[in-house]
């Protein structure tokens, strides 16, 4: 159990207040929220996306699918999902698919799906397979202050 360095230190500067729940291994956050007997809406994924050369953080609820034709409205079209190769190197001290839902810490902008926004509470994958972070609606509405919100994902 462990929580990335880099998002550690950020959530600590920025003095965000924050739980850390352990969790049994799963490689995908639908299975990680059922693991955690939480309500996949309240968990925030990050998917990692590619426009002109520069990346940006997509924050989703795990419950939800990417629509990448309503993000191509809001961002332009040349908007693409990053591969896996960028995806490490962008967090390369997190375990490979175990991408935090916080960008900046990471050098990276990011858009948050309004759905989301509106949970009460968030839990979010700390940067590897066994560890969650939850946190209180205030908190991670600091986090994705001033980031741009939309429509952009559907229920599974």
């Amino acid at each position: 159990m462990s929580i990335a360095p880099t998002l550690q230190k950020y959530l600590a500067a920025e003095n965000i207040q924050y739980e850390v729940i352990p969790h049994e291994f799963s490689m995908t956050s639908t299975r990680t929220a059922e693991a955690c007997h939480i309500s996949g809406d309240r968990l925030a994924k990050g998917i990692v996306l590619r426009r002109d050369g520069e990346y940006i953080l997509a924050v989703l609820p795990a419950s939800h699918h990417l629509r990448l034709s309503d993000l191509r409205t809001e961002l332009g079209d040349n908007v693409h999902m990053a591969d896996e190769t960028e995806i490490n190197r962008l967090f390369g001290d997190c375990a490979h698919g175990a991408v935090p839902a916080v960008g900046k810490c990471y050098g990276l902008d990011i858009i948050v799906d309004d759905s989301i926004q509106a949970q009460p509470e968030i839990y979010m994958e700390a940067g590897d397979h066994e560890t969650l972070l939850h946190m209180g609606h205030v908190q991670f509405a600091r986090l994705t202050a001033n980031a741009p919100h939309g429509r952009f994902s559907s229920h599974d």
